[in-house]
């Protein structure tokens, strides 16, 4: 597997560190090992996860602007758990509705020796922070109007949505609520992964 994400990260233009990939590796490891159980994600096989998970996820690192950042409707950790490998002076909330989700996150931030995720379960409207966030980050979750509309008190005045979509559809932007604007619509090469991957940022 090492061997893999090595020439997938070198496609991608990615430099870590020896600790980074082990810390990543390990992470698919654990994800293969808790989907027998729980179910956690529909990709079964490790190879796989690497391309669609991991790299999927920290390709869109070098735009994240600030310095804390929450993940909603994480699923498994996913952007939030790669990014946070690969950014570990960067601080990211992983937020889910789901008890397994985040059971299966608490176990990867102990094992992984984690110190920059917080783990939150809740739903996203019910979710009150103390701090404002520099990023307000989704994967594959609902609509850009829907992000903005029940998201819309997590990021700070100056913060960004970071939306990772497959296909972009210019529909999506114009059902927005004007006080939004669409800052970059930028697309994402993922190494060996089939299909279109977009990153859209708004403010």
């Amino acid at each position: 597997m090492k061997a893999k994400l090595d020439r997938l990260l070198t496609q991608a233009n990615i430099r870590l560190s020896d600790q980074q990939k082990q810390q990543l590796i390990d992470l698919v490891n654990l994800l293969n090992k808790w989907n027998k159980a729980y179910n956690l994600t529909s990709v079964r096989d490790p190879q796989e996860m690497l391309v669609k998970h991991i790299l999927d996820s920290i390709v869109v690192s070098p735009y994240l602007q600030g310095e804390s950042f929450i993940d909603v409707g994480t699923g498994p950790g996913l952007p939030g758990l790669p990014l946070a490998i690969v950014n570990p002076n960067k601080h990211f909330v992983l937020l889910d509705s789901l008890g397994k989700r985040i059971s299966f996150i608490r176990n990867s931030i102990r094992e992984l020796k984690l110190t920059n995720v917080t783990p939150i379960l809740s739903r996203v409207e019910e979710y009150q922070p103390n701090e404002k966030f520099d990023g307000v980050l989704s994967r594959a979750f609902a609509s850009l109007k829907d992000m903005t509309n029940w998201c819309h008190h997590l990021p700070k005045e100056s913060g960004y949505f970071y939306a990772l979509k497959g296909v972009y559809h210019m529909e999506e932007v114009q059902e927005l609520n004007n006080k939004y604007t669409v800052q970059q619509i930028i697309p994402l090469q993922v190494p060996e992964l089939v299909g279109e991957r977009h990153l859209i940022i708004l403010q």
